[in-house]
């Protein structure tokens, strides 16, 4: 009996702008009729344009949409084992699209690095980033 080939879930690091043009962003790059995650780094802005369209399709078991959000912080620093925790709870039934809204790129590199190091190089793929202005 041969193993399932797990292929590594498409990772898309969203960053700059508001918390609700990220958001926003997020809403127009989410793949149709696919279970998609999105983590949400700071406090909300008050604009919920993911959680009113989670609520919307997730009643859907077949194309649910998980939001994860982590306190404010540096994903790269202060918020990086809340992030790994994070990562490996929801990829133990990846979704077939992953996105991280980052309130402050300042790190993002180093955040990038991390993220293509053992062992999210063999679980995640990372797509091109959504910069906003």
């Amino acid at each position: 009996m041969t193993a399932a080939v797990r292929r590594p879930t498409p990772l898309t690091l969203v960053s700059g702008g508001r918390a609700a043009e990220r958001e926003a962003a997020i809403a127009q790059a989410l793949p149709p009729n696919q279970p998609a995650a999105v983590i949400l780094e700071g406090l909300a802005d008050g604009n919920a344009i993911l959680a009113d369209l989670a609520e919307q399709v997730s009643p859907s078991p077949s194309f649910p949409l998980q939001l994860l959000r982590i306190a404010p912080g540096c994903l790269c620093c202060s918020g990086n084992l809340v992030l790994r925790v994070t990562l490996n709870r929801l990829l133990r039934h990846p979704p077939a699209h992953l996105f991280i809204s980052l309130a402050d790129a300042t790190h993002i590199e180093q955040l990038r690095t991390w993220l293509t190091a053992s062992p999210y190089d063999a679980l995640l793929a990372l797509q091109a980033d959504i910069v906003l202005a």
